[in-house]
């Protein structure tokens, strides 16, 4: 059968490619078109755009790239269309997906599958009825979503477990290097704290939130920041924030950082949860624009408690979420220092992600995820259609 899969940034670029191992081993002669990322090159398949082409984010940077942004999505409707493929899967990215959705839905008989549900639980609910609308089936990574979609919006879905618990349980199972050589490898004391800086894969993310990091790393001199390089953005745009001095980093070795570091500060996303299931200590953080405008929004508008996924899936405060109003280097610095090795907070966020790992399970969600979406487009009952 044909795939078409979008993805949006890193983290569905993962996602993604681990799927699209687990449909090949189901479905032999799959067949793959995306718009997607080197992970997803790497397993086979017809790359139209590479994601970094469509990650833009923020009002005014959405704005100032609308007409690529349009351009993309045209390509990409009248790509689909060509090619017929026998099911499109989108992976999260909802502000552009949801636009495929409903095009598809209302332009042709492909199914449309969800992969990683677009987090309307968190604000902008009323995509509920799109959802319904144009998404025939949808799989979700998160244990709240069921009753959520299911209990309060009578929505069906599938719940397959979280891949990212898997795709760091595989990473762990298969690495060997000690923190030693990882260090002589990248350069660094091993004696001295290792503190992984995550800032986003996004070059706004980056721009906003990579300074305050670095600020606030600067007040800790034994230890030594370690900056994880997103795919997709050059060495040379991470050059413009080390003020002429010498910023180590990693680059497609995220996993490799965190399996050696001692603390993180992190931009919220897919990295809170991954810094968590390596056991590795953190501070959230995300700058705004407005920031108490936007703090005032979050509490108006947000529905939810948390911004962070470990918080979430915790229903408690495990990690600090320092965001908006609460964004700032000394209160970045204030929290680092508490998880720091001997810090009074460290063994208590410990303990909260130990919960975190037992609510999410230990299924395999790509493995899960392939086979229903293979027997639903194999079998006589065929995808739901509204």
């Amino acid at each position: 059968m044909k795939y078409y899969l979008i993805v949006g940034e890193a983290s569905g670029d993962l996602h993604a490619s681990r799927l699209m191992r687990a449909l090949r081993e189901k479905d032999t002669h799959a067949e793959f078109r995306f718009f997607g990322g080197d992970l997803m090159s790497a397993v086979g398949g017809t790359r139209v755009k590479h994601y970094s082409e469509l990650a833009y984010m923020g009002f005014v940077p959405v704005i100032t790239h609308l007409h690529v942004i349009m351009r993309n999505m045209s390509l990409c409707k009248r790509d689909i269309v060509e090619w017929s493929p026998d099911v499109v899967i989108l992976v999260d990215y909802p502000g552009f997906n949801l636009s495929i959705a409903r095009y598809v839905h209302a332009s042709t008989d492909i199914p449309v599958f969800y992969y990683i549900s677009p987090k309307i639980w968190a604000w902008k609910e009323w995509r509920i009825k799109d959802i319904k609308r144009d998404v025939d089936e949808l799989f979700s990574i998160l244990p709240f979503e069921i009753p959520f979609f299911e209990d309060k919006h009578g929505y069906p879905i599938h719940y397959v477990g979280n891949p990212t618990a898997g795709e760091v349980g595989a990473f762990l199972d298969g690495y060997k290097e000690t923190k030693a050589d990882f260090c002589r490898r990248v350069g660094l004391d091993s004696s001295k704290p290792v503190v992984a800086l995550l800032p986003g894969s996004r070059r706004q993310e980056i721009k906003d939130n990579l300074p305050s990091m670095l600020q606030a790393l600067a007040q800790f001199p034994d230890c030594q920041p370690v900056l994880a390089c997103s795919p997709g953005i050059p060495s040379s745009y991470y050059d413009t924030f080390a003020a002429g001095g010498t910023l180590h980093s990693v680059r497609d070795e995220t996993y490799a950082l965190l399996a050696n570091a001692d603390a993180a500060v992190v931009t919220s996303g897919t990295a809170t949860l991954e810094t968590a299931l390596f056991g590795v200590p953190q501070v959230v953080c995300y700058k705004t624009p407005l920031p108490q405008l936007i703090s005032w929004l979050r509490r108006k508008l947000i529905h939810v408690r948390y911004i962070s996924l470990v918080n979430l899936i915790a229903d408690a405060d495990v990690v600090p979420e320092l965001v908006a109003d609460t964004f700032s280097t000394g209160n970045i610095a204030r929290e680092l220092s508490l998880v720091l090795p001997g810090g009074e907070g460290r063994q208590r966020m410990l303990d909260g992600y130990a919960e975190v790992r037992r609510r999410l399970g230990s299924d395999d969600a790509s493995q899960n995820a392939a086979a229903e979406m293979y027997r639903l487009l194999t079998s006589d009952r065929r995808c739901r259609r509204g």
